[in-house]
């Protein structure tokens, strides 16, 4: 019956002629209830007929009823954890007077051991954050808060900050790019050069059209490769001010009462993101070798559902850049044929710490998922409860439950993991003959 190298399962059928008319009896009964034919009261149409009339839609029934029953059965009795949408028909023998015959192909959920899961062997490293690093965010909070002031009309020059209109007029597909208040930076090394010389001389007041050609490896996506017009109007000319690094600064960025405060607390910041982002990959580290120690097949339906999820995210994704996937030239078999492999490791690792989680007790409590609705509704600006309700309907709250009881178990692998130093990175070799 079995390929135990896969999660793939035959079985053949034989249903005894006793059951095949028994059931097609049932069904002739309840078809004459319903039947309505010409010279014939309601419900009173000879079941001769019936069989004679309805002979495709009898048989149809008849197979609908007992293949789905006698599999179901049959799965019972040899404890198949079947995965759902996977069952194949196929080779029907079905004749008047004899069984009734069919082979059904389908997947089972895997059966597996579990290994060790503690102590497993990752590296990590405890992350630093230096006098530097916290100099570099404080500049960036700084910047963050200059404040773009109006100067007098004059010709822009490089240097000169120019508040700008900017309409698409071409190379552009869809619906066309619009700003109307974008701040320019002539001559800047993040302005492109196009809009720098475009817009030299020009007077508030003035427009200009400017063609622009984009590097492929551009990071708005909808622009990346393309050479797109632009009609660019000057609204001003503006000189950009940026606040001294001081105790009244740090009041005004937080709750601070002095700028020590304000260094600490991004030193913590700081030290935070790094250990999030170091934990993160550690997680990842334990997870492949939690997914090495443990060979076993997986559904095929298992992977292809993953897939479908991965690229729907890569097509939200790419909308919300407003890029529209259908003007790319994807070839999306030969994307999944790419991605199968991400997305088997994806799927084994989600049975692996299912199970961990079932093994350990580390599930998501009620009060962790209600926190968790309460916190995507803040940041929705909607009421929690419409949020639960929209969540409840389309299945989201069972997938927040398990996220939260995932991070659940990523913690509990890593804190009983084994941390060893990163091997450090390999230098270069250099060459002889540039010496």
């Amino acid at each position: 019956m079995a390929d135990t190298d896969t999660c793939s399962r035959t079985l053949d059928f034989t249903v005894p002629v006793e059951q095949v008319e028994a059931e097609t009896s049932h069904v002739l009964v309840e078809l004459q209830k319903k039947a309505r034919l010409p010279g014939f009261r309601p419900g009173k149409v000879p079941v001769s007929v019936i069989r004679s009339k309805f002979s495709d839609s009898v048989r149809q029934e008849v197979l609908d009823h007992l293949i789905p029953r006698v599999f179901t059965e049959r799965a019972r009795q040899e404890d198949l954890k079947v995965v759902d949408g996977t069952p194949k028909v196929s080779n029907v023998h079905f004749h008047e007077g004899e069984p009734l015959r069919f082979k059904i192909d389908f997947e089972v959920s895997p059966e597996f051991d579990l290994g060790e899961y503690e102590g497993l062997t990752a590296a990590y490293q405890e992350p630093q954050v230096a006098d530097r690093d916290v100099d570099e965010r404080l500049e960036q909070i700084r910047q963050e808060h200059a404040e773009y002031v109006n100067i007098d009309p004059k010709p822009l020059e490089d240097g000169d900050y120019a508040a700008v209109r900017l309409r698409s007029r071409g190379g552009l597909p869809g619906k066309p790019m619009e700003s109307d208040d974008t701040v320019l930076h002539l001559g800047a090394e993040d302005t492109l050069p196009e809009f720098t010389e475009g817009l030299r001389g020009v007077e508030p007041g003035e427009s200009r059209q400017i063609t622009v050609d984009y590097p492929k490896e551009y990071a708005h996506e909808r622009l990346a490769g393309r050479k797109v017009t632009f009609e660019v109007t000057v609204k001003a000319v503006r000189r950009k001010e940026v606040p001294e690094l001081n105790d009244e600064f740090a009041a005004d960025v937080g709750d601070f009462k002095s700028l020590e405060e304000l260094r600490a607390d991004v030193r913590r910041q700081l030290f935070r993101e790094r250990e999030a982002a170091a934990q993160q990959k550690t997680k990842g580290l334990l997870v492949d070798a939690l997914v090495a120690a443990h060979p076993f097949p997986v559904p095929k339906a298992y992977v292809d559902r993953q897939l479908e999820s991965s690229l729907r995210d890569q097509v939200r994704s790419l909308a919300m850049r407003g890029v529209d996937p259908r003007n790319l030239n994807v070839d999306w078999d030969e994307l999944r044929t790419t991605l199968n492999p991400q997305a088997e490791r994806d799927v084994k690792a989600s049975l692996l710490l299912s199970k961990i989680g079932e093994r350990e007790n580390l599930f998501a409590t009620q009060e962790e998922v209600d926190r968790e609705v309460h916190r995507i509704a803040k940041q929705m600006h909607e009421p929690a409860a419409a949020v639960r309700m929209k969540m409840e309907k389309d299945g989201s709250m069972g997938r927040i439950a398990n996220r939260i009881s995932t991070d659940k178990v990523l913690n509990f692998l890593f804190e009983r993991a084994r941390k060893v130093a990163p091997e450090p990175e390999a230098e270069p070799e250099s060459n002889p003959e540039s010496k």
